[in-house]
């Protein structure tokens, strides 16, 4: 997407004639990889490879072989393909990619969620399984500089990345293009190899070592670039160790705790000095109060809905800046009092209106996603 806005005339206009998209649609796709103008350039690149290639046939005729330009194709192709597995596995690994279920999670119905944000919240929960994935598609990189094990990568990656494009394809994740090509280009180098896979692994025979082709004979030249990746690879793991931990410890809720973090609910809530009962249908009262991030916080009304507000805390003046997203900044307009750890009361001025607000706070370890844990040992079923 990178020349995306150098062919987005030709392209828009491919889209409406051609393949009928009569609709409008942005370029970018807002973050996702499957997006209308994603499918247009697809669409254009087999169009480019199938005429490409009848006319290379038809000139190049004669040529009985391809073995330079073929290498050179697969060293791309690794190169492309060990960078994706870095990169995904390591912010698999540190758990950047997938996070731990939400406050706004935790309180919401399960037929609530997309099914990409139940697919989200599957690898989230576990820090384990997350590792594990992670793990392989960086294991699948690294085999992969060494030509002697590509093979032996590419079949990791094969796996690995069917897994995560099923994923895609099942709950509706907008990869869904990506990594179907990164299975496919992982098939590419992997059939380079099939004949020794199918003389011992289906034809139950035995197989001789084989010389790969290499345009460069050089024995110089091949010392340099071994020595290469004897240099590099470390540098990229500790690299990638370390900019994925200082990116878990940015976004990670156990560094950017606020003072009153947690899940408060509220008992009683005070509007211009009436007490406002806990109808179902007000879309204005108060239901729970959920503070996670610093400066941040998220009121799930009766109704619902998700307010989400800047939420300032003066811990030494006991006192509170709050408004909302599209509210006017009100500086340190509430108060607070903190009974104890359990016990929150808030009383201030909030868009014209008085409030007055008791709230207590909810025991994460009642959410059974919270707290279950891992046992060797179950007697029966835990599943609810």
């Amino acid at each position: 997407m990178f020349t995306s806005g150098l062919f987005e005339t030709p392209f828009r206009w491919i889209g409406k004639t051609i393949l009928g998209f009569n609709y409008e649609f942005d370029v970018s796709g807002y973050g996702s990889g499957d997006n209308t103008y994603a499918y247009i350039t697809l669409f254009v690149n087999i169009i480019l490879a199938i005429t490409v290639t009848i006319f290379w046939s038809i000139f190049q005729r004669n040529r009985k072989e391809y073995n330079k330009f073929f290498y050179w194709f697969l060293v791309i192709l690794r190169f492309f393909i060990i960078a994706a597995m870095l990169l995904y596995g390591f912010v698999k690994v540190f758990q950047i990619q997938f996070q731990p279920p939400s406050f706004v999670k935790l309180l919401q119905p399960m037929g609530e969620y997309s099914p990409m944000g139940l697919a989200w919240t599957y690898m989230g929960y576990s820090k384990g399984f997350g590792m594990f994935a992670g793990l392989m598609e960086i294991i699948g990189g690294v085999l992969l500089i060494w030509r002697r094990t590509a093979t032996l990568g590419a079949f990791i990656v094969i796996g690995v990345m069917a897994q995560v494009a099923m994923m895609n394809l099942m709950f509706d994740i907008p990869v869904k293009l990506f990594s179907i090509h990164l299975v496919l280009m992982a098939g590419v180098i992997f059939i380079t190899d099939i004949k020794r896979f199918t003389s011992v692994f289906i034809r139950n025979k035995s197989t001789e070592s084989y010389n790969f082709y290499h345009p460069i004979v050089s024995e110089n030249y091949h010392k340099v670039i071994r020595n290469i990746k004897i240099i590099v690879l470390p540098i990229l793991l500790i690299a990638g160790c370390v900019l994925s931990y200082l990116g878990n410890l940015n976004i990670s809720d156990v560094n950017h705790r606020p003072k009153l973090y947690g899940i408060w609910e509220t008992k009683t809530f005070v509007r211009n000095n009436d007490t406002v009962p806990p109808l179902v249908t007000d879309s204005h009262r108060w239901r729970y109060l959920l503070i996670e991030r610093k400066e941040n916080a998220i009121v799930k009304t009766m109704t619902d809905n998700l307010v989400r507000h800047t939420f300032i805390t003066d811990t030494i003046e006991k006192r509170i800046t709050i408004y909302s997203q599209y509210g006017v900044k009100d500086s340190l307009n509430f108060n607070y009092t903190l009974k104890d750890s359990e016990h929150l009361k808030l009383f201030g001025t909030l868009e014209n209106d008085s409030l007055i607000i008791s709230l207590t706070k909810k025991d994460l370890d009642k959410f059974p996603l919270k707290s279950r844990g891992f046992h060797w040992i179950n007697e029966r079923p835990y599943n609810k």
